[in-house]
Order: structure tokens, then sequence, then C-alpha cells
């Protein structure tokens, strides 16, 4: 019984995890969508990243994530900040989002899975945590681009940002 109850636990844990990353991709298109395309490679004031950058380094810290997570539900191809385009950001971010739902459904799902989160890191067990720190790192750097662009004179629109914060409408534009 107890281990019935343990089993079921960790599959709602699972399905909430892969829920909860699914809807965080989803705010990642949203902004993206959102953002005036004279935005993608402007010099941001200070040393900073690009907006560019910052997309290429979401998708290819995810890539690392699988890399290092789950390796067999395969490993999206890198993107390079100085050539990617707003259009093949999108599509690889989406491709990227799925690949870290199966690697959270992988590494939840197993009991005793763990999340590497870079190669220098002490592994997690795999838990909430890796979700929280997953998403964490994914709101930082929206945060960022916001920032980036108010300060360049293209401020993401209020609908857009309301938008963002938007998570039951989020969770049911599951596919």
């Amino acid at each position: 019984m107890v281990a019935t109850r343990q089993s079921e636990a960790r599959s709602e844990l699972t399905r909430a995890a892969v829920r909860t990353f699914a809807a965080n991709e989803r705010v990642n298109q949203v902004l993206l969508q959102a953002l005036a395309p004279e935005l993608w490679t402007a010099k941001p004031p200070g040393k900073v990243r690009t907006i560019a950058a910052i997309f290429v380094h979401l998708h290819n810290v995810r890539c690392k994530w699988v890399r290092l997570t789950a390796p067999q539900v395969g490993v999206p191809a890198l993107l390079n900040r100085a050539r990617c385009t707003q259009k093949q950001a999108g599509l690889a971010l989406a491709e990227s989002g799925t690949r870290c739902t199966e690697m959270l459904s992988v590494a939840l799902s197993e009991g005793g899975g763990q999340f590497r989160r870079d190669g220098w890191a002490k592994a997690w067990a795999a838990g909430p945590e890796m979700l929280c720190y997953m998403v964490a790192h994914e709101a930082h750097h929206r945060g960022q681009v916001c920032l980036l662009a108010h300060q360049m004179g293209f401020p993401v629109s209020d609908a857009v940002t309301s938008g963002m914060w938007a998570w039951e409408r989020l969770w049911s534009d599951e596919t």
C-alpha cells in the first residue's frame, strides 16, 4: 500500500513538473514573439548580452541539462548566438522545451534519477528542486530581456507582461 501511494505521488509530481515546464516554455514563446525584430541583435547598454544571445543561452543550457541528465531523450542541436534568427530561436526553444519535459518525465518517474545542471556541479536527486531551478533560471533571463527591451526604447507591452503571468491560461494551452 505504501509503495502504491509513493508511486502515485511520484506520478503526480511528474505530471505537474511536465505541465509546469511546458507552461514555462509557452511564456518564453509569448515573450519572444512580442519582441520588436530590431531588438534581436541590437547592442544593449553596458556590457551585457544581446537579446539574441540570451535566448540562445536558454536553449543551449537546456541542451546541456538534457545531455547530462537524460541523453536518451535526444539532445537538440546547439545554436550560435552570432547567427541565430528570432524564428530559429523560437523553433529551437520549442524543441529543447519538449526535450526538457521528456527529461523531467524520465528523471522523476524512475525514482532515483539525478539532475545535472552542469558538468562541474554535483548531481541532485531528481525532484521538485530541479524544476524550480530550471524555471527560476529561465524567469531570470526573461526579466533581463524585458529590462533590455525597455532600456532600448521598445518596452514589452502590458498585455504581454500580464499574459506572461496568466499561468491558468498557459496550463490550459497544453497540447
